[in-house]
């Protein structure tokens, strides 16, 4: 096989044209067959095999930079980089990360995991290589997708002025932003695109220019003349008129032909955009028709492209679209919001349903946001559904356009806590402590699928202004069903009533809490169960009735321990009864890395067992019943917090 051969990036530069077919073809049946055990993003992958070779024939890696946008298309990459062998591990704990990593590769220039950020990387990575006088070329590969991101354009404004070579590889699988014209754009493009004439038309203007009083006026009408033939027959009119030479369309597929593309685009002493037009899912039939579900896919069988692991229970996702759909027929006034993630967020069904009150804006949080607080304003009920990661991208929306008008607006918050394989870009572990410091806005948490049906009509129809609700990803947890005490502002309620200790729990880690309570049952210890509910603002009557009655409180969440909601209790405690021990559980100040949700949480020490050990060791009381010295030691170094005689 070619692929076993391919040890580095220089390898691929000694194969010839046959060969490079070859690889192609060898490294879409590893991808499918890798991607198949392990999970992870199929489609994107297998639609820039190619693109990826000709990108390492052409640039001198890792001396020149490449930026991926998302990244979630770099496997072919860190396959030609010498990471082939890695592949068994990939999107698994302590293994090969699905997106580029600086800290794994010389050859990953720049960390990515949200979209539309490449071109401002690439921009500031090409503008500190001039100033550092320094001498490679820099790519930045975005998709057309993630070009309805403003910040993209934002950076393409700014990558105008660069006089130095930049180069933008549009990644265009849907022939979105533009289509080829035949012939004519050909032509045109390739005399563009050559050094003859690039040099003759530097030629031609100085010479008018030196022509005494009418010279400039000429080179001006000269250039408008010329952008009005070229709006009628050149695809790409948007960025030659901000400045940026536009390049193709040309064959994501055809090594060569994209090889000589990149060669004359190198040789511009300015920004410009190759558009290169590719195929998502190419060699695999289910992937290419049905590109979205192969997006990002669990494990799989080769031959028919199902899922090995079928659902047992409806997920969050699949409850919140339910009540979604049946919450919208009662209430005309409800619309949908997403940003181009109607089947990640739950939101295809009510699409199909009310499409006239369904809003798809593409890769554009911030947007998605001020646009539903327009609606807000006028009466409509918008429902904002995101993942929790991305609703970081619209902060300064949610705080300046919302809650400062104190306007209506829901957020569903999917993918909330860990998330596992995507890594670090993706888990949604800070949501509670950034939706907290903002005045107005209401913050809840379900502890299953009952309470996540419960809230999202508490928030439609019974509440008045801005509120969030946050879910995790995968099945819905239909434990404590029979616990269902109606939605009231600010108030959580008590499960179980015990003694000594009480587990305040928010959301996913409820189900956490009745398991720690059910072990330490079996010791004899009758804990205190009670469910927050409302992270913002939390029952502060709860936690004081908690504080009378018991010796220790311990807070759960599944979010970063600062400006969560256990530092919220603490401080309560410290004021009604300072003499109570509180131990907040939470997760570190710090970014998770990729894994299985379950190994992440036995790591970072928030599954029932490591709890317990670390309760032990933090309350005396609990440690002389059970456990071993053994336990406790393995409590040490944990992102638990004690909080003592506060």
């Amino acid at each position: 096989m070619i692929l076993e051969r391919i040890e580095g990036a220089k390898d691929v530069r000694s194969l010839s044209p046959d060969e490079l077919r070859t690889l192609a073809a060898e490294i879409r049946h590893f991808l499918i067959e890798k991607i198949s055990t392990t999970g992870g993003h199929l489609a994107s992958n297998l639609g820039v095999v190619e693109l990826t070779i000709a990108l390492f024939l052409t640039f001198d890696l890792p001396t020149d930079k490449i930026i991926w946008d998302v990244g979630h298309q770099s496997y072919t990459h860190k396959i030609l980089s010498g990471r082939r062998e890695m592949f068994d591990g990939l999107r698994q704990y302590g293994g090969l990360s699905g997106f580029p990593k600086r800290c794994e590769s010389p050859y990953d220039c720049f960390d990515t995991g949200h979209s539309s950020t490449s071109i401002s990387a690439g921009l500031g990575i090409a503008q500190g290589r001039d100033l550092l006088g320094e001498d490679y070329a820099v790519v930045s590969v975005i998709g057309d997708g993630a070009l309805t991101g403003g910040m993209a354009y934002e950076a393409l404004n700014n990558a105008a002025r660069l006089k130095k070579n930049f180069i933008i590889v549009l990644n265009d699988n849907t022939m979105s932003i533009s289509r080829n014209v035949g012939g004519v754009s050909k032509y045109l493009n390739e005399l563009r695109s050559g050094t003859g004439y690039n040099e003759l038309k530097k030629r031609v203007s100085g010479t008018l220019l030196r022509i005494p009083v009418i010279g400039e006026g000429l080179v001006d009408k000269i250039s408008r003349t010329k952008n009005s033939i070229k709006q009628l027959v050149i695809p790409g009119m948007l960025f030659e008129d901000m400045g940026i030479t536009y390049l193709g369309p040309v064959d994501g597929h055809n090594i060569e032909a994209m090889k000589k593309v990149f060669g004359e685009a190198r040789k511009m002493d300015h920004a410009v955009l190759v558009h290169v037009l590719t195929k998502k899912g190419k060699g695999y039939k289910p992937a290419e028709r049905d590109p979205a579900r192969f997006h990002g896919v669990d494990p799989f069988s080769v031959r028919t492209g199902k899922p090995l692991h079928k659902k047992e229970f409806p997920s969050y996702t699949d409850v919140f679209s339910e009540t979604m759909c049946m919450l919208a027929a009662r209430d005309e006034r409800i619309v949908g919001v997403t940003a181009a993630m109607p089947d990640g967020t739950g939101l295809k069904e009510f699409g199909k349903r009310y499409p006239g009150r369904f809003f798809d804006v593409g890769i554009a949080e911030q947007h998605a946001v001020t646009s539903a607080a327009g609606m807000a304003a006028i009466g409509l009920k918008p429902v904002v559904a995101v993942y929790s990661s991305f609703m970081q991208r619209g902060f300064d929306q949610v705080l300046h356009d919302v809650c400062i008008q104190n306007l209506h607006v829901v957020f569903a918050l999917d993918r909330a806590g860990l998330v596992g394989s995507d890594g670090e870009t993706h888990q949604g572990i800070f949501d509670l402590s950034f939706l907290s410091c903002i005045p107005n806005l209401t913050v809840l948490a379900p502890k299953n699928v009952w309470e996540l049906e419960d809230d999202l009509e508490y928030a439609l129809m019974r509440h008045e202004g801005p509120i969030a609700i946050r879910y995790p990803r995968g099945e819905g947890y239909r434990g404590l069903g029979e616990f269902h005490a109606p939605i009231e502002y600010g108030k959580g309620e008590i499960l179980y009533e015990g003694r000594e200790i009480a587990l305040l729990a928010v959301g996913s880690m409820v189900s956490t809490a009745e398991h720690i309570r059910a072990k330490l049952a079996k010791e004899g210890w009758d804990c205190t169960l009670a469910n927050g509910r409302f992270v913002k603002p939390f029952d502060r009557e709860l936690v004081g009735r908690l504080a009378q009655k018991h010796s220790l409180i311990v807070t759960l969440e599944e979010n970063v321990l600062q400006g969560g909601f256990g530092l919220q209790v603490t401080a309560c405690v410290h004021v009604l009864a300072p003499q109570v021990k509180v131990l907040n559980v939470a997760l570190p100040d710090a970014y998770v890395e990729h894994g299985n949700v379950s190994v992440l949480r036995e790591t970072l020490q928030i599954d029932s067992d490591s709890i317990i050990r670390n309760m032990r060791r933090f309350y005396p009381p609990l440690a002389a019943t059970g456990g071993s010295e053994d336990e406790t030691a393995q409590a040490e170094g944990s992102g638990i917090r004690i909080t003592e005689e506060l």
